[in-house]
Order: C-alpha cells, then sequence, then structure tokens
C-alpha cells in the first residue's frame, strides 16, 4: 500500500509571523512528548490533510486567525513540559 507521507515532495516557501513559527514548534515538541518522532513539514503536511475544505470551514478558519491578536499565542512559547528538540541540518538563525 502506497502511503501519502511517502508520496514525493514539494519545496514550498512560507512566509509568517515569528510567533506562527515558533508555535509550529511547539506542535513538533508536543508530538515528540507523545513519543512521536516527526519534522515541521510532517505537522504542517498532517494539517493541512486533515483540514475541513468546506468552503465556509475554510473560511471561519481564516476569519478566525485574521481576529487573533498579535500576543495570541505568546502564553505558548515557553513550555517547560515538552521536550526540547532539535531540527535536522543547520542551527536556525535568532531573530
Amino acid at each position: 500500500m502506497d502511503l501519502l507521507w511517502q508520496q514525493p515532495r514539494r519545496n514550498t516557501l512560507i512566509t509568517w509571523p515569528d510567533d506562527i513559527d515558533e508555535r509550529l514548534n511547539i506542535l513538533v515538541r508536543a508530538a515528540a512528548a507523545a513519543g512521536e518522532q516527526t519534522s515541521r513539514s510532517q505537522i504542517l503536511a498532517a494539517l493541512v490533510a486533515a483540514a475541513d475544505t468546506t468552503p465556509d470551514a475554510v473560511a471561519d478558519i481564516l476569519h478566525t486567525y485574521r481576529r487573533m491578536a498579535s500576543d495570541s499565542l505568546a502564553a505558548d512559547n515557553e513550555r517547560p513540559d515538552l521536550p526540547a528538540v532539535r531540527a535536522p541540518g543547520p542551527a536556525r538563525t535568532q531573530r
């Protein structure tokens, strides 16, 4: 059986706020806490694959995101309850 996550890859350039990028790191750490070995790209792919594709659902997600306060994810940026994980490849630079 062919598995979706093992299909050929496509590179995608994504630009987004730093807090969203940190939130993705938190999701990778949460997966590690659950015993999963994963990557940022697998987390993103899983979220896209699981998303409801009905127009109203997509619009609701967009509206919710666009109304979020700039500090709405700040509380999750420090999560001492989650393990530290190091992404493969060169170290990412801090801004």
